[in-house]
């Protein structure tokens, strides 16, 4: 698009700098799973600090505001916490803990579900059954979007995430026994709550010190609702029961 600018050996943020320093343009960028380097190359810590140095030149400093017009980041980790990032302090977060404004765009709201289940000629209270169970402060029914699709496509009610990424890591996480992990994991599939500090976590894959680090971990992934007024964890619907106990 700039041939006439592009050198094709500086790094991407200089590029984007002399782009905006030449024309005056602006970049949008956007990020799905930002932090897949961190979760997939837990103990790289070359690669890791590499890429803090490609988003601290993205998205820190002065001329990164004048050449950024916007940054959009999807992820499962916080980008704060880590503390070789605390510098990439100046993004907005919206979290399965607490997703503010976001929170009707997290999932499928129940009237839309409702909906569905009308186009589709499925039973809404088997669909309330298999996928709802999410909620927030303002918002209390929220369902896993991509299972309700599957489902509705399919014409049958089941589990969707077995096999994913994210079943992989459930698999993982749940066998780390931190402060009785296991015992809690089995009152939770008793259709019991339990007692989380969401805070404590450092959104560090290698810093697993606690039982309610893994707790908040499963939150993020989507296997666990949070009661962000009671500070209560719990097994939401039935597609996740059975993601525990398959």
């Amino acid at each position: 698009m700039y041939p006439s600018i592009v050198k094709g050996t500086e790094s991407l943020p200089l590029t984007l700098a002399d782009i905006n320093e030449k024309t005056g343009e602006k970049f949008v960028v956007i990020i799905d799973e930002w932090d897949a380097v961190f979760r997939e190359n837990m103990s790289d810590r070359t690669i890791q600090n590499e890429y803090i140095d490609l988003l601290r030149g993205l998205f820190k400093g002065e001329k990164s505001q004048r050449f950024m017009g916007l940054a959009y980041l999807t992820g499962i980790l916080l980008i704060k916490r880590y503390n070789s990032e605390s510098a990439l302090n100046n993004f907005r977060e919206y979290t399965m803990i607490s997703p503010k404004r976001l929170d009707q765009y997290v999932g499928f709201m129940e009237t839309e579900v409702q909906k569905l289940c009308g186009q589709y000629h499925m039973d809404f209270q088997e669909a309330k059954r298999w996928y709802d169970g999410y909620g927030f402060r303002r918002l209390k029914h929220v369902y896993c979007p991509n299972s309700v699709t599957n489902a509705m496509l399919d014409g049958e009610y089941n589990s969707y995430w077995t096999g994913t990424v994210a079943y992989e890591s459930l698999k993982y996480y749940i066998t780390i026994d931190k402060e009785g992990l296991k015992s809690t994991i089995i009152r939770l599939l008793a259709g019991e709550r339990c007692r989380v500090n969401a805070g404590t976590f450092e959104n560090d894959l290698t810093k697993i010190n606690s039982r309610d680090d893994v707790l908040t971990i499963l939150i993020h992934l989507g296997y666990l609702g949070y009661d962000e007024i009671k500070e209560e964890v719990y097994i939401p619907n039935e597609e996740v029961r059975k993601a525990f106990t398959g």
